[in-house]
């Protein structure tokens, strides 16, 4: 067992059997649904749900990914969470503009993103590529040029004031940048950059660099 799946492992905390809320229109912004089906013992098939609520994203100690098998709630665990299910564990992991990473890693195989239910953004967002791939993969595309962008000129504007400081010019000098924004473009970026992340939150898609930086 890794270090990582240790500490995870000591994040879990049992279920309470309750059973799984169907996903409202209203909840859109505010809550994550995957789902999952597992061949279980005896060869009956079991559903495993996902169910993450953002409520909390202002407190990040607060958000919860809570598993669900055949509509009753198994366990709860703080993100990143690590849930053990049959023939493998589910990774559940969280941006801060929505889910990270929501997949079944089995024992032997590669990993797959479970399915986000219909009703939900991430399920909407999924449905809207199947039936418009190509404006679909624009969006995808614009997305990452969006924050292409903001990460370089914020680079460079950045690298100046940096460049000042005194015990930064003795060793490599002084940089004037190239690019000077106004205020207004610069939070015409930041505003871009944002739905550029969360876009790319409803596709499972995060890069380090990209979705961090550009923020």
């Amino acid at each position: 067992m890794t270090w990582k799946r240790w500490a995870a492992s000591k994040r879990l905390e049992p279920g309470d059997g309750r059973e799984l809320q169907r996903f409202r229109w209203w909840q859109l912004p505010l809550r994550s649904l995957f789902w999952l089906r597992l061949p279980g013992v005896g060869g009956h098939d079991r559903l495993h749900a996902i169910d993450v609520r953002h409520w909390a994203r202002l407190d990040s100690s607060k958000i919860r990914a809570h598993l669900f098998v055949d509509g009753r709630h198994m366990a709860a665990s703080k993100l990143p969470a690590v849930f053990p299910v049959d023939g493998g564990v589910i990774e559940v992991a969280m941006s801060s503009y929505g889910i990270r990473r929501c997949h079944y890693r089995p024992l032997g195989g590669q990993p797959r993103r479970l399915m986000p239910d219909p009703a939900s953004a991430e399920g909407r967002r999924a449905s809207f590529g199947t039936r418009r791939p190509g404006l679909s993969r624009a969006i995808g595309i614009g997305s990452v040029l969006l924050l292409v962008i903001g990460v370089g000129l914020n680079l460079l504007q950045l690298a100046q004031p940096v460049s000042q400081i005194p015990s930064v010019t003795q060793r490599v000098g002084t940089f004037e940048s190239p690019v000077h924004l106004p205020i207004w473009l610069n939070l015409a970026l930041g505003v871009g950059a944002v739905l550029a992340s969360m876009e790319r939150a409803l596709r499972l898609r995060y890069s380090f660099l990209l979705d961090t930086a550009g923020h």
